[in-house]
């Protein structure tokens, strides 16, 4: 992975369309994180991997726990990246057949390496066009935390039905209520604050479709892509604890609106945002203790047994 925490100021079609007060299409999105993850491949990983619940549960093992110990299932990660979840999955129960998805090379590359000889099968493709997968062929479908950054969803949603067996189930992991972790909204608001002195329109128009951010908004979408099933949504927190700084920098990967800022921007944002995160002084500056929480969902999609 390269070093998240000494990026240039990221640009592409979708921030320059921004900065010009324009609305960016879906395919400015796409080339948006598509550079995002080339320049910062497994960042995603890097990052949440580092927060647990209280049960000591990060979200890719939280997700993962979806996934029943039977063998024979034909389980899809839909946006595998890096392939954490995957590795998960073949850790717990190598009798389950696994493939991953993603339309980031670069992505898929580290992915291989994780997962050599593991027999999952990767393929590279937009999660809006499932056509490697046949339909009714998978019995889950799990997705950590890449529903929120596409658009359009419904043809996602659509896909993801028609290879769903009859009796298949669908997760998602997804931002939770912003404010149902201690300080998150002020974090949230701090690092948007610094990327709109520069980018107005940042956070305005922000990355995906509105509406899976919102838990009514996805549930309701939901259920329209899945009318027969039974959905859920449930809400947790991940933490982390740690010196300030490195916390602080780890915090600011889980928000793609801190990749766009310059060096020095981004240098006063970390401390700033140290500020915030800090809960207790030591001696000096260096042993300042840090924590970090942040609000997660995870919406099930399964059949309605009555």
């Amino acid at each position: 992975m390269k070093d998240i925490n000494n990026q240039m100021g990221l640009n592409s079609v979708w921030t320059e369309s921004l900065a010009r007060n324009l609305h960016p299409d879906s395919d400015a999105l796409v080339d948006h994180l598509r550079t995002v993850h080339q320049e910062h491949t497994g960042f995603t990983e890097a990052c949440a991997s580092t927060c647990r619940d209280e049960v000591g549960r990060n979200s890719y093992e939280w997700l993962a726990e979806i996934v029943p110990d039977s063998k024979g299932l034909n389980v899809l990660d839909l946006a595998c990246g890096s392939g954490p979840l995957l590795k998960i999955l073949f850790d717990r129960n190598k009798n389950l057949n696994l493939k991953g998805i993603d339309m980031c090379p670069e992505e898929l590359g580290l992915a291989k390496t994780l997962l050599l000889n593991s027999g999952v099968d990767l393929i590279e493709s937009k999660a809006q066009d499932l056509t490697a997968i046949n339909d009714n062929s998978v019995d889950i479908v799990l997705c950590h935390w890449a529903l929120t950054l596409m658009d359009p969803i419904v043809p996602v949603l659509d896909e993801v039905r028609r290879v769903l067996t009859s009796k298949g189930c669908f997760a998602a992991l997804v931002d939770g209520p912003i404010n149902s972790a201690p300080n998150y909204k002020e974090v949230h608001d701090l690092i948007y604050s610094y990327v709109q002195e520069e980018m107005p329109s940042y956070g305005k128009i922000d990355l995906g479709d509105p509406r899976i951010r919102g838990s009514e908004s996805l549930r309701n979408l939901a259920r329209k892509a899945f009318p027969e099933a039974k959905v859920t949504i449930e809400t947790n927190v991940v933490s982390m604890e740690g010196p300030v700084t490195q916390v602080a920098e780890i915090a600011s990967g889980f928000f793609y609106a801190a990749f766009v800022l310059k060096p020095e921007k981004r240098k006063s944002m970390i401390t700033s945002l140290s500020n915030i995160l800090v809960i207790s002084n030591g001696s000096n500056h260096a042993e300042r203790h840090g924590r970090f929480s942040m609000p997660i969902s995870r919406l099930l999609v399964m059949p309605d047994i009555k």
